[in-house]
């Protein structure tokens, strides 16, 4: 796998933070980009969904929760990356 790009997240009244994309999709209209804290080995995963309309300068992402999209959209994106598995916190 190739350098991956970074992309900072301004979270509102929190510090930034910093999240490497593994892979981005689109389904059913919606984007979907899945990150990593860390580039390199196993690290936390999420799941995110930009909730920005088409053409808006600055893009809004956030936590997939719902677990029968997050099921789907981590489904589409084992398909993508054959080295990744997914595994749920349990709660």
């Amino acid at each position: 796998m190739g350098k991956l790009e970074k992309i900072t997240f301004h979270v509102d009244g929190e510090e930034s933070v910093e999240f490497y994309v593994l892979e981005q999709t689109r389904i059913g209209g919606v984007n979907y980009i899945l990150v990593t804290d860390f580039e390199e080995g196993d690290g936390e995963a999420l799941i995110l969904k930009d909730l920005s309309s088409d053409g808006e300068e600055e893009s809004v992402f956030a936590i997939v929760s719902d677990e029968k999209e997050l099921n789907a959209v981590s489904g589409v994106f084992a398909d993508m990356l054959e080295d990744v598995e997914f595994v749920q916190d349990e709660k």
